[in-house]
């Protein structure tokens, strides 16, 4: 199991630190995400990249839509390439929908993180009575309405929007991530994550939490980055990232890698 699949979601170990550092992208992006914030942690950690099944690098066929009806599958993948590594602690940067999944992961085997980052991270994307996720439902469904309709269309409009600053190679690179996953694909692991309400598991967390949220993010409210903080089971801190948009390491390496290095040696 363990090989077949750290081949199959094109998992990589780079860098030369003896502490493990895990960066997990988030939905329409894979771990190319990454690159530019790369360079500051190969000299200091071992760093595991791997993509989400869902992502346009893995071959669709490993998709099975029975088994990732929920987040819970995308964290049996994470503990299954941990373990097949040899892995019993390391620290976990994960964003957005990885974020969550981080999340789930540490409740489940908390011995296995020693920190958290959440990167542009909600535990529910729908508005409730009194908590603003910053979607109404009738948004939501607009938005697969587009994605089922024309997905090429949808992704020239939508990868701006997330990337919010303006930094054309980063609208690019997203853009290029998203035409790459299989449309089918890419709208049920969207009306996955746009359905799932993780509050009532933040409590649980017992692992230290550093949230990152970017100044203004189309995705996430700025109030979710304090619900997070009031909500969460651990010790949290939450660091403001004076930038705009969902996806910092596309847009703003050199503003986000320092503060992950401060969290990481908190």
């Amino acid at each position: 199991m363990g090989n077949i699949l750290l081949e199959a979601l094109n998992v990589r170990v780079v860098g030369s630190g003896e502490k493990i550092l895990v960066l997990a992208h988030g939905f329409g992006t894979d771990q190319s995400a990454w690159q530019k914030i790369l360079p500051f942690f190969v000299p200091y950690y071992r760093v595991i990249l791997y993509d989400l099944v869902c992502a346009g690098s893995v071959n669709p066929d490993y998709f099975d839509f029975q088994r990732y009806t929920t987040l819970d599958a995308y964290v049996d993948d994470l503990f299954n390439i941990l373990d097949a590594l040899g892995v019993d602690r390391c620290a976990y940067v994960g964003h957005s929908v990885s974020a969550m999944i981080g999340i789930l992961a540490a409740i489940k085997r908390p011995d296995l993180f020693s920190k958290l980052i959440l990167i542009g991270a909600s535990p529910r994307f729908l508005n409730d009575r009194d908590y603003h996720g910053g979607f109404e439902q009738g948004e939501i469904e607009k938005v697969f309405t587009a994605m089922e309709a024309n997905y090429a269309a949808w992704v020239q409009g939508f990868a701006p929007l997330s990337v919010g600053a303006d930094v054309p190679t980063a609208v690019r690179e997203f853009s290029r991530t998203l035409f790459n996953m299989r449309p089918d694909i890419s709208l049920y692991v969207a009306r996955t994550v746009f359905n799932s309400d993780l509050r009532g598991f933040l409590g649980l967390v017992k692992v230290p939490c550093c949230i990152i949220q970017t100044s203004r993010d189309v995705s996430v409210p700025e109030s979710v980055a304090n619900y997070l903080k009031d909500h969460l089971g651990g010790r949290t801190t939450v660091e403001m990232l004076d930038t705009e948009g969902h996806l910092p390491h596309l847009s703003a390496p050199a503003l986000l890698a320092p503060k992950l290095r401060r969290a990481l040696s908190r």
